[in-house]
């Protein structure tokens, strides 16, 4: 049909009009579909320009679609719709893609993102073949808030790289598959800051000790994977300052609020794991409630703590001024109603800190303030891990002015953006 059509109008049309030839391919992942040999047969079509529209069931098929924007003689709009396909949409003028397409916000067109989500949170129109890419690992994955803090750091420091969330479904065949020096980073979310550590080359200590990594770096030089946890020093220092009162006076040297409390820990998966070592660290006793009883076990055993059964829960009742951490994704948007202990839990609480940041006052935080606990939001967190996290992506070696320029950057985006 595109042969003919395009061979009759290229007799009538005047020089400045143009022919797009477009196909969309349900199922990338078919052995029938050759997408350079469908390509191809479009192009000979005598067409000015080619849109493909793949449906890619899983993230690694989305590397054909690089391959062909890179290798395509005219120009080429190719992606692939939904949440597996939206780095397809966003990486497409790195690979060469001719165009970006996104939705006007009030004519939403559904899988693909918005115009202006394009143009503010991911820089869309910076975006060259130098741009160094940084991902989000996790299942789910659209919870981040990492693309709207990450992104606009790297333009206000002048760094040439995007933040783009990355819903994995296999671990192993994602890092044999996405192996260039153009993926320079990943942060590593739910459920997979444990399974991570087997695909990096190298593990920073602390993280080694933890047993987990949410954020790992292909070192330029040899392009080998090393992991860091920067999730324990973040939300130990988060708990710290706020039984401080919300500053922290230079006494580092003082011994901790947290020693000698204690430190009850629901979920023990690798958020979990990093509030154990960190709450350990600190000289506080540590109580771990998991749904898997023996996950909970192996993680009390490494930190000299005690496991109790999840079914316990329930009925617990700690000793007055106890800290309590929630590491489950437990009150998470869009399931924001339930929360990991009862209400009566509560009223024994000093403190609450739910690792949980959409939304940022989930419902067991309302509780626990109406319980009159001190309550800390996950997003406190996540604002100090990503400042860490941001140093490692960028190669900064942590000097105190780069350190600071980026903290009261990312602290007055926490701000403006309503986290």
């Amino acid at each position: 049909v595109a042969s003919d059509l395009t061979k009759e109008h290229k007799l009538k049309r005047r020089s400045r009009s143009k022919i797009i030839v477009s196909c969309y391919v349900d199922n990338v992942s078919s052995p029938k579909v050759d997408l350079s040999h469908l390509v191809a047969h479009m192009q000979s079509t005598g067409a000015d320009m080619i849109k493909l529209v793949a449906n890619a069931t899983n993230i690694t098929e989305i590397t054909r679609i690089f391959h062909l924007l890179s290798h395509c003689q005219v120009p080429l709009i190719a992606y692939s719709n939904g949440e597996r396909g939206l780095i397809s949409q966003l990486l497409g003028p790195k690979f060469g893609g001719f165009l970006v397409y996104g939705s006007i916000e009030d004519n939403l067109v559904p899988g693909l993102p918005i115009l202006d989500s394009l143009r503010k949170a991911y820089n869309v129109e910076c975006i060259d073949a130098d741009t160094k890419v940084f991902g989000l690992i996790s299942k789910p994955v659209s919870h981040s808030k990492g693309p709207i803090l990450h992104n606009p750091t790297f333009k206000h420091v002048g760094y040439n790289g995007i933040y783009v969330p990355m819903l994995v479904d296999d671990l192993k065949e994602f890092f044999c598959v996405y192996s260039s020096p153009d993926f320079a980073g990943f942060s590593v979310g739910i459920p997979y800051k444990e399974a991570a550590i087997e695909f990096c080359d190298e593990v920073h200590p602390l993280a080694q000790s933890i047993g987990a990594v949410n954020t790992i770096i292909r070192r330029p030089s040899d392009g080998k994977l090393v992991g860091y946890n920067t999730d324990c020093e973040a939300s130990i220092t988060a708990i710290e300052d706020a039984l401080k009162g919300g500053c922290n006076n230079g006494d580092a040297f003082l011994p901790s609020p947290l020693t000698g409390i204690l430190f009850v820990l629901v979920g023990a998966g690798g958020a979990g794991r990093a509030l154990a070592f960190g709450a350990k660290s600190r000289g506080a006793r540590v109580v771990i409630f998991d749904i898997d009883f023996d996950r909970a076990k192996s993680l009390a055993d490494a930190v000299s703590g005690q496991a109790r059964p999840y079914e316990d829960l329930v009925n617990f009742r700690p000793e007055k001024g106890t800290i309590l951490a929630n590491a489950t994704p437990l009150g998470m948007h869009p399931n924001m109603d339930r929360i990991p202990v009862a209400e009566a839990t509560l009223c024994d609480c000093k403190l609450v800190f739910d690792a949980v940041y959409t939304p940022r006052k989930t419902t067991l935080l309302k509780a626990a303030e109406a319980a009159g606990a001190i309550i800390v939001s996950g997003v406190e967190m996540f604002l100090r891990q990503a400042i860490d996290q941001f140093n490692l992506f960028t190669g900064n070696k942590g000097t105190f002015i780069i350190l600071t320029s980026i903290s009261e950057y990312i602290s007055g985006m926490v701000e403006r953006l309503g986290l």
